[in-house]
């Protein structure tokens, strides 16, 4: 261990001497050297309080100027992002190669560049003459967008910092950047944070909106490091599958806004296409119920969707092992479903296979739609369709209970606004939606009992 060195402060003007003196050197005061704390060498070369600047305290209450959001054009996507883009901000975009990030953005970025603010597009994946071209087939190349690629990091801030900051900032991909200051190759893990940093610390001082587009890996998150999304401000997920026309971008982080709000798009031949009736794209539009359809209004955030839920049921020889496959909805919670089914109310899904599919492609995390769920299968089961034009909504419980659900008004409201005049749900729920039948629903069996035509 290193020997710890002496040292005497001037309790006069606080100067430091290695040993004792009868008067300080600096002020000339006689008998105001005292011996400090002994202290080691690692400490004494650690010490942070001593050396800095002083900081500036403000009140919470202090008054000041709000930063005014900017909109993107697109209406869908200033309601993912709670209103606006915030000028300043760090936004990580993520999604599946081929989901359409770059497009959307390039669709963003011309929009604003059009409204007369200066945009640039560091593109570190493709060549200038790429995103040329995706500009021409999106219609955009007129926009006064400063494209560049180049994936350093100390070039893109050299040239940024020449001129005035610009009100929008695009980097595409942070994984392809690199700072020539820290040793790696582009993606690992510390030039990912180093880039990012630099990026980040940039937009903060000059007041620069900022779109950082991130690689995912095979499970769906974003590569790289998890302090990537701790540093930026919203984390947003562009989701979808590239077989559907539609996609779907939601927060997964917001320090501006609510996470639970979701813009819907539509992929078109000319780009991304806001979809402001996202429920169209759900339903089938058929003219007569079939058995097994259930209609349940999701809620993304503030905004109803209305999705169709199918059931099949297929009666199996004796001996045979049956299948349960689910597309778009919580395996475990379909099992769990079927379980209160035949215990409950005595239905028999043990000899028969079951699947369960949300048209569309979507992907429901909504404890609401249990009873939708259990509407459809029970109507597979017998094969009788449910009421025409009903929305059923509610969670159910290991006892065969159907619990209220939270904005029962909202999603009856988008039902009756598509054309939709029943509606079943929980019992104790409040409503008061013009032009809706509501019918409430205590236990799973009243469910059973209706649509085996006994209620």
């Amino acid at each position: 261990m290193a020997k710890s060195k002496k040292r005497f402060v001037c309790q006069s003007c606080g100067s430091v001497s290695p040993r004792w003196q009868g008067q300080c050197p600096d002020c000339k005061e006689w008998n105001t050297l005292v011996e400090d704390a002994p202290a080691t060498v690692f400490s004494q070369k650690h010490d942070l309080s001593s050396g800095g600047r002083g900081i500036e305290f403000v009140a919470l209450n202090q008054p000041t100027e709000l930063p005014v959001r900017k909109s993107t054009g697109l209406a869908e996507f200033d309601r993912a992002l709670g209103g606006g883009l915030v000028p300043g901000s760090a936004v990580l975009m993520g999604g599946d190669p081929g989901i359409g990030k770059s497009t959307l953005l390039l669709q963003t970025a011309a929009t604003i560049a059009r409204g007369g603010n200066d945009v640039v597009y560091v593109s570190g994946e493709e060549a200038a003459g790429q995103v040329r071209l995706r500009a021409s087939r999106l219609g955009v190349v007129d926009a006064p967008i400063r494209l560049a690629s180049e994936t350093s990091v100390r070039d893109i801030l050299t040239t940024l910092g020449k001129g005035e900051p610009p009100a929008l900032l695009v980097i595409d991909s942070i994984q392809t950047m690199h700072s020539d200051t820290i040793e790696g190759a582009p993606g690992t893990v510390s030039q990912v944070r180093g880039c990012a940093l630099e990026l980040i610390r940039y937009a903060k001082e000059n007041g620069v909106a900022m779109f950082l587009v991130g690689h995912v890996t095979k499970d769906g998150s974003i590569a790289g490091p998890r302090v990537l999304e701790h540093m930026v401000d919203v984390v947003m997920s562009f989701e979808g599958e590239r077989s559907h026309q539609y996609r779907i971008l939601r927060a997964l982080k917001n320090r501006f806004g609510a996470v639970d709000e979701i813009g819907v798009f539509s992929m078109a031949t000319e780009g991304l296409e806001e979809v402001s009736n996202p429920s169209m794209l759900f339903l089938s539009g058929r003219d007569q119920p079939l058995a097994g359809s259930a209609v349940f209004p999701a809620l993304e955030g503030t905004r109803p969707v209305l999705v169709e839920i199918q059931a099949l049921i297929v009666r199996l020889q004796s001996g045979a092992t049956p299948r349960r496959a689910v597309v778009g909805w919580d395996n475990g919670r379909l099992a769990m479903l079927l379980a209160v089914l035949e215990s409950r109310c005595g239905l028999n899904f043990s000899s028969a296979e079951v699947y369960l599919n949300i048209a569309g492609g979507y992907r429901l995390a909504d404890p609401a739609a249990d009873l939708a769920v259990a509407a459809a299968l029970v109507s597979a089961l017998a094969d009788k369709p449910l009421p025409d034009k009903a929305a059923w909504f509610g969670e159910v419980s290991l006892a065969g209970e159907i619990r209220p659900v939270a904005h029962t008004d909202l999603r009856l409201k988008e039902a009756a606004k598509l054309g939709f005049t029943k509606g079943f749900g929980p019992k104790d729920a409040k409503t008061g939606t013009a032009g809706m039948e509501y019918r409430g629903l205590g236990q799973l069996a009243n469910l059973v009992d209706h649509v085996a035509g006994s209620a």
